[in-house]
């Protein structure tokens, strides 16, 4: 059976949520920031007759992640995804691939990239140069978009600084940022921070400085802050290179996730 899930679920799906913390960071940060009542997000529950629950589906305005045990109620989930011509899913690979088995349409441009966490214990160390990375402030925002602006790999977002606006006022989101002669040379942020995690998003250098480390420096000293209040870390990534540089910082992958665009 789904139910609308209210604050009266809360400790129910947090602890069915738990079970895999970091591949449910999305669903478990968005429920601390804005709860089960706002007009732009809202949560169903599989209920099984005994009333255990089986799935949780998330919607962040148009966007919708499920996750769930292998009996959830796939069909009564797609009712859901259905009544929104503009849905765009993504989530866990093995539980978004029976989404489109069982809707069989087009879904948007597909993105299936590796899933990868690192958390303190796993962190390979810091460079002796952190304190030329700076910590970026609401009115650095129009520079960092300016410099993903110029790297053909990103999907603009016509919402970005919006979200990184409100991201950075209620603390879900910060940015790390390296200059050279005063030019915004490598950034990195995080987004959907929560009390356990933190996803990096958005690392990059401008094309005529790669290849020098600057990307790497941003990162550590945006991992070391993280750590120090005792989060772990996870990211997407697709790249094998940029993959080789995660994990000679300590990352390690830990499944993948599908996005639809």
């Amino acid at each position: 059976m789904i139910k609308k899930l209210t604050s009266s679920h809360h400790e129910q799906v947090m602890e069915f949520l738990m079970e895999e913390p970091s591949m449910n960071l999305f669903i478990i940060g968005d429920i601390e920031s804005f709860g089960y009542d706002s007009e732009f997000q809202e949560l169903w529950g599989d209920f099984s007759p005994a009333g255990e629950l089986r799935g949780v589906l998330l919607r962040y305005y148009h966007s919708y992640i499920p996750y769930g045990k292998a009996d959830f109620d796939l069909e009564g989930f797609i009712e859901i995804l259905k009544k929104d011509p503009d849905f765009k899913l993504s989530g866990i690979e093995k539980i978004v691939g029976k989404f489109e088995e069982a809707i069989q349409d087009n879904l948007g441009k597909k993105q299936v990239t590796y899933f990868c966490e690192c958390t303190k214990e796993h962190f390979s160390g810091v460079s002796a140069d952190l304190a030329a990375v700076k910590k970026a402030k609401i009115n650095d925002i129009d520079r960092i978009l300016e410099l993903r602006a110029g790297i053909q790999e990103f999907v603009p977002n016509p919402h970005a600084k919006e979200m990184m606006e409100k991201g950075m006022e209620i603390g879900t989101a910060r940015t790390y940022f390296m200059e050279v002669n005063g030019e915004m040379v490598a950034s990195a942020s995080t987004t959907a921070e929560n009390s356990l995690s933190a996803m990096i998003v958005g690392v990059c250098t401008a094309v005529g400085h790669r290849k020098k480390g600057y990307a790497s420096v941003v990162m550590e000293k945006l991992m070391e802050d993280i750590f120090t209040e005792g989060k772990t870390l996870c990211l997407f990534y697709d790249n094998p290179e940029a993959g080789r540089i995660y994990k000679r910082l300590g990352f390690k992958d830990i499944g993948m996730w599908t996005m639809y665009r």
